[in-house]
This record gives structure tokens, C-alpha cells and sequence, in this order.
């Protein structure tokens, strides 16, 4: 008995261990991936080869953080965009355990908040997880190289997801800055701050 609960947990523990490193670390390529926005089209990574690079955000409609962070991930759009770096959210919660966040409801939400970006869903939760999203939101700058887009950045978006005034660390306006000036960043990494993504299994 002791071997087959030694076996279980080992089995357990190369199991975590793969899934948590078979996600994107700073420095790697992204491979290209293609989903549906809200207006019905399907959008590709690699439409924006011609970029300097790209903000990925996982967000949502529910969750509180996301909510509270939604007019400054379109500010970021609106700042960044225009210099070669326009932000993409995605969208990877399961509907059912989340029905707010069901493709109608993306929609309605997209339109309320008049998105300029676009608002991707990630059906089947697989581009969430290549990445090693866990909240939302969950930001991921990336940088267009010559081999494809290489993450930057991970992490938060500032220093105080609950009021936009006493922000003192713009953590994702810092690293997009120092890409744009080809300067290295000061902080590749912080902790997303959010509610966990609604996995399906």
C-alpha cells in the first residue's frame, strides 16, 4: 500500500511539474495561436507580425479586479497602440461555471465599454494555459523579434489594483517603455493580482 501512495504522489508531482513548466517563461517564443473575437472574427497572433510587440491580457467580465482595471487596460490600449504595441485581451473562463463570461456576454461588454482591441475567447482554455495564465487579469508583454514574439513580461498591470490615484509602479507602461527605448527592464516579473481562472477540468 505505502508503494502505490508513494507511486500515486510521485506521479502526482511529475505530473504539477509539467504543466507548470510547460508554460512560457521571460525569454521564450510564443507560438502563434488564432481565436475568436467578439465581432466574429478569427484573429491570429501573428496578424500583428508588422508590431513592435503586443500586451496579451487574460481578463474577464465577472471578476472584480477585472472590472476595476478595465478603464486603464483600455488606456493602455489607447497609450501604446499607435507606437506599435496594441493590446490584446482574452478571454478563459468556462461559461458554464461562469455564464457572465459566455460569448454574448463578452460582446455585451465589448460594446458597453466601446473596446478598440480586441476581445478573444479562448473556447477550449488552451492558449490560457500554453501561457500559465492564472487570473485575471494576467498580463504578458511581448516583444516582436525576428523569431517570432518573445515574452517580456509578466505579471500585474501597476501596484494598486484597487484605486487607479495612488498608483506608484505602472509595471506594464515601464516594460513597454523600455522595449520601445531598448532598454532593459527593471522588472520582467510580479504577481498577478485577480481572481483564478474558471478551468473547466
Amino acid at each position: 500500500m505505502k508503494y502505490t501512495k508513494r507511486t500515486f504522489l510521485l506521479l502526482w508531482l511529475v505530473f504539477l511539474f509539467a504543466w507548470k513548466t510547460s508554460s512560457y517563461d521571460i525569454g521564450d517564443i510564443v507560438a502563434d495561436f488564432t481565436l475568436k473575437n467578439v465581432d466574429g472574427k478569427m484573429i491570429s497572433l501573428y496578424d500583428y507580425k508588422s508590431a513592435q510587440g503586443v500586451i496579451v491580457i487574460f481578463d474577464c467580465n465577472t471578476c472584480p479586479y477585472s472590472r476595476i482595471y478595465n478603464d486603464r487596460i483600455i488606456n493602455l490600449h489607447q497609450k501604446f497602440v499607435l507606437k506599435g504595441f496594441p493590446v490584446i485581451t482574452i478571454n478563459p473562463n468556462s461559461p458554464t461555471l461562469s455564464p457572465g463570461d459566455s460569448f454574448d456576454e463578452m460582446v455585451a461588454r465589448a460594446n458597453s465599454k466601446g473596446y478598440t482591441f480586441p476581445y478573444l475567447v479562448d473556447e477550449h482554455q488552451e492558449v490560457a494555459r500554453s501561457f500559465g495564465a492564472s487570473n485575471t487579469p494576467h498580463v504578458f508583454v511581448l516583444k516582436k523579434e525576428s523569431q517570432g514574439f518573445k515574452v517580456a513580461y509578466i505579471g500585474t498591470i501597476d501596484n494598486n489594483s484597487r484605486d487607479a490615484s495612488a498608483v506608484t509602479k505602472n509595471y506594464v507602461e515601464d516594460a513597454v517603455n523600455a522595449l520601445l527605448e531598448n532598454r532593459t527592464i527593471a522588472m520582467t516579473r510580479t504577481k498577478a493580482i485577480g481572481c483564478g481562472i474558471k478551468w473547466s477540468n
